[in-house]
């Protein structure tokens, strides 16, 4: 399968709009999956209800788009984040819910984050608790037979899991087959990481990518940054990468016409010489 069929579509740039206009504009573009962010505007998910799952499965029917991904809202101001000192027997229900949706859409895996540390309190308290509650999330998932893809954050999101250095250190302690690694664009960006760096680190426990362009981080469309689409493409390709390429350009830039960021990155694919897509 090409780059091009693999990319993946995000409805968080469509907050605005209905669920069905995103899954309209998905297929008007020929994006024929997508990872679902669980925004209350759209799908609603607590610790003790969620909307109806068959009005998601008949959107995807009808648009022709399969559900490959689940994204929970999960950071700073959200509540139901996994390092969180209370609550913690509603956020494990939460993430639980958010696994029985993934298997509900047949989708392969939910999007996971570290959770955050209050800046008045020891670090380590926060990732103590980050991982323990990981791993029961990860031990419900296993018993679903669905994995978790965890991604780093930015300094000004969390400061637990910012780097490569840091999801490595995470994954060797936690110790867990369910949990595997998404590379976030901006936050390897930001980290001065590279797609080399994280292969290097994590081979193919890499099963997911929030593929997009930045300045050098801002989860833009491609041709709307810096970044080099044809390098990156490249080193996918080296490396072997068979997963999605998830277009998470969530930011307020694309909030009143959400379809031009599709626009802009299927632009930018069509500019490439064949054997590079």
């Amino acid at each position: 399968m090409s780059f091009r069929d693999r990319i993946c579509g995000m409805n968080s740039h469509y907050r605005f709009y209905s669920l069905e206009r995103f899954f309209q504009e998905m297929q008007k573009h020929a994006i024929t999956q997508a990872e679902i962010w669980t925004g209350p505007m759209h799908f609603y998910v607590d610790a003790h209800r969620n909307d109806d799952i068959s009005s998601l499965l008949a959107l995807s029917k009808q648009y022709g788009v399969r559900m490959i991904g689940i994204c929970p809202e999960q950071t700073n101001p959200k509540p139901n984040h996994i390092a969180s000192p209370t609550r913690q027997e509603e956020i494990y229900r939460y993430y639980c819910r958010m696994v029985d949706l993934a298997c509900a859409v047949k989708a392969q895996h939910v999007l996971i984050t570290s959770g955050w540390a209050y800046y008045d309190e020891p670090k380590e308290d926060a990732w103590n608790r980050s991982l323990s509650m990981m791993y029961r999330i990860c031990e419900y998932a296993k018993s679903k037979d669905i994995l978790m893809a965890m991604e780093a954050l930015q300094p000004d999101e969390s400061v637990l899991v910012n780097s490569v250095a840091d999801l490595q250190r995470y994954l060797k302690e936690l110790n867990h087959p369910s949990l595997k690694v998404c590379i976030d664009f901006g936050a390897m960006a930001r980290a001065e990481n590279t797609i080399q760096d994280y292969f290097d680190a994590f081979g193919s426990d890499i099963i997911h990518t929030h593929f997009v362009d930045g300045n050098p981080t801002g989860h833009l469309a491609w041709s709307d940054g810096a970044r080099d689409l044809q390098t990156d493409l490249a080193c996918l390709r080296k490396n072997q990468y068979n997963g999605y390429l998830s277009l998470e350009t969530a930011t307020s830039r694309y909030y009143e016409k959400p379809w031009l960021a599709e626009e802009k990155t299927l632009t930018a694919f069509s500019k490439l010489r064949g054997e590079e897509t």
